[in-house]
This record gives C-alpha cells, structure tokens and sequence, in this order.
C-alpha cells in the first residue's frame, strides 16, 4: 500500500511503530523494519554511548529504513543528533516539538522530521517551520495524552496543514488503519500493539498483567507526574494518588537518585530537563522530579519486571488486544484486513494509493 507516509520515508507499510522508552530497542525496531513498517528507536532512556550502540545494533539485524526518538528539550538533544547523523539515521521522531532551528539542522542533513503532537496549532507550527511529517496522537494513546480524541483531532489537523499526517491513539488493526485513510491520514502509529508482540523484549509476566486489563483497566492520572498520563491502573497508581505531598517528594528524591545514576546525569542535568517539561505547566518541585524521572517508574515494569514498582503506560487499545504476534505477523494481519476492507468498498477497491 503506497502512501504519502511510505513515499517520504520508504517503507513497504504505511505503519509506525512508536519510539517507547525502555520498550523500543534494537530488537524491536529491527524487527517491525523487516516486517515493513517504520520502526522508532526510543533514544530518552539511552546514553549517548548507548544510542550509538543501538542504531549500530539495529544496522546488523535489518536493511529497512528506522528512525529515532529523540526528546526536543533534552540538554544533550543536540549530542544526539550528531550521532543520529554520523550513523546515517534517515528519520528523526519527537515526543515533543523540535525547535525551528533544530529541524532546520536535521533537514539540511537530509533527515526527514516527524514530531508528535496532541493538538492542531502545535501541527499547524511544526509545519511551518519545516517539519515534513506529524504524528497526531488521540487522547486514547497512551503514556503522556491529551483530552481530544482521536477521531476528532485527526481530521482538524489533516485540514490544518499540508504535510502527511500520520494517526495514534486507539489503533491495532486494519480497520483502523482504512478509518485513519478515510480520514485523510498517510498511515498509523501504534505503541500498545508493538508492545505486545513476541518480538517486544518487555518481561511476559507484564505483558499478561496488560493482556488480562480490560478497556476499564486503562486510566488517565495525574498522580505520577502531574501531567495527564494514561497507563494501566495499578496498586501503585492508587497509591500515588492517595499519597501526600511528603510522600509523593520522597518518592521524586529516591527515582531521581536512581535515573541519574542510571543516565550518567548530574543534579544540574536533570533539574534543567524537569524544569523544561515544567513549562508552562503548574508543577509541585516533587512533580517537577518525578516527571523528569518518570523513565525510572517505567523501566521497573518493562525491565525489571515489577509491576509493584513501576507505572505501565497503556493505549485504551490494551483492553482488547489478547495474543502476541510477531512484528511480521502482526503488519501482515494488519495490510491483509486492511486490503480485504478497501476491496470490499463499493468502488471496488481500485485504487490503494494515498
């Protein structure tokens, strides 16, 4: 299927797999590469060293094209960026609006540009200045989300402006994917879906706790960093809800010990990176750490396993996700609905260019 979103960045599948911390490695990306989507390699959770390794791991295992994940406000975006562009990283990813001097950088390197975005006028001004692409993200996606549906804010942006929009939030198969055409998209990122594939190297006894949640076991809280974020609802979640201000900053000190330790940051590093997410935000100095470290209370679930200790992010679509495909089989199931659908059209089908 030829779109404007394979076209741009030449992939076989007009699919995106989302770049999630801790959950994006090299093996997953490599594998959703081969299956012909665009896989994302999520660099937030890297050290540079690290990130290097990693584009250089996904390299081994795949010829297909894959982009990188980058956080715009990060003091060491601009390190990142170089080794983006030393290893020859065609595709750059952004949770939140690069800067125009930044794409201005990666597009002269030749790098197509696609951030994220959860409302029209941030669409409307990455695309002036410069972005070739958007991922437009529903409030049904899951980790940090908006209030505005998908099925509502894809058609606002895809009117705004005139670059390939590409839809997240609430999608997992092939239906989907004709919905996000008829919309106007160029293709469909998922999170939750790749997540839950044999090739996602998150623990299984976390990959069953999201297989068992229902669509009522995926809530929005504000409890983990004061910011809306939509993950699986858990004891730990109830308990960061309940607890008090006291509670909630022991909580901020311990994970940012443990990240800083983890990332190689100094103290200054990350109260700068908390203070960048603080903008324009009404954050407690305690919520200011915790969503600078919230990379911590993700990577205890879907690294180390302990669902008690860490926070799973979740799209709605987890509630009714049940097996664990492979990255192949799970592209290959979705274009094959998806072209079963489209011919079934009463025009016949004639026509799978977008």
């Amino acid at each position: 299927m030829e779109t404007a979103l394979t076209r741009l960045v030449g992939v076989r599948h007009p699919i995106v797999q989302t770049g999630m911390g801790w959950v994006a490695g090299p093996r997953l990306v490599s594998a959703a590469a081969n299956a012909g989507a665009l896989g994302i390699l999520a660099s937030a959770t890297m050290t540079p060293d690290q990130l290097r390794d990693a584009v250089r791991e996904v390299r081994s295992r795949t010829d297909a094209p894959f982009g990188v994940n980058l956080r715009a406000d990060a003091g060491d975006a601009g390190d990142r960026v170089r080794i983006m562009l030393d290893e020859g990283v065609r595709v750059a990813s952004f949770a939140l609006a690069p800067s125009r001097e930044l794409i201005g950088v990666l597009k002269e390197a030749g790098v197509v540009v696609v951030p994220s975005v959860g409302a029209r006028r941030h669409a409307e001004k990455v695309a002036a200045w410069g972005a070739d692409a958007v991922i437009v993200q529903g409030g049904e996606g899951g980790g940090h989300t908006g209030e505005v549906a998908t099925s509502v804010l894809l058609p606002q942006v895809v009117d705004a402006v005139r670059i390939p929009v590409v839809a997240a939030g609430g999608f997992f198969d092939g239906r989907g994917l004709v919905a996000a055409l008829a919309y106007g998209a160029a293709g469909v990122a998922m999170g939750t879906r790749f997540l839950l594939t044999s090739d996602s190297t998150v623990p299984d006894a976390v990959k069953a706790r999201y297989l068992a949640a229902t669509v009522r076991d995926v809530t929005v809280t504000r409890g983990v960093d004061g910011l809306p974020h939509r993950m699986l609802r858990t004891e730990l979640v109830d308990a960061l809800e309940r607890s008090g201000r006291i509670g909630r900053f022991t909580r901020a000190i311990r994970e940012a010990a443990g990240f800083r330790r983890l990332s190689g940051l100094t103290w200054r590093q990350l109260a700068r990176d908390g203070l960048a997410l603080r903008h324009g935000k009404e954050l407690s100095f305690s919520q200011l750490l915790l969503a600078a470290n919230t990379p911590m209370l993700l990577r205890s679930a879907m690294v180390d396993g302990r669902t008690d200790l860490g926070v799973m992010a979740a799209g709605q679509v987890a509630g009714v996700i049940d097996d664990l495909p492979s990255c192949a089989e799970l592209v290959e199931r979705v274009m094959t609905q998806a072209g079963r659908i489209i011919g079934a059209l009463p025009t016949g089908g004639a026509s799978m260019r977008a």
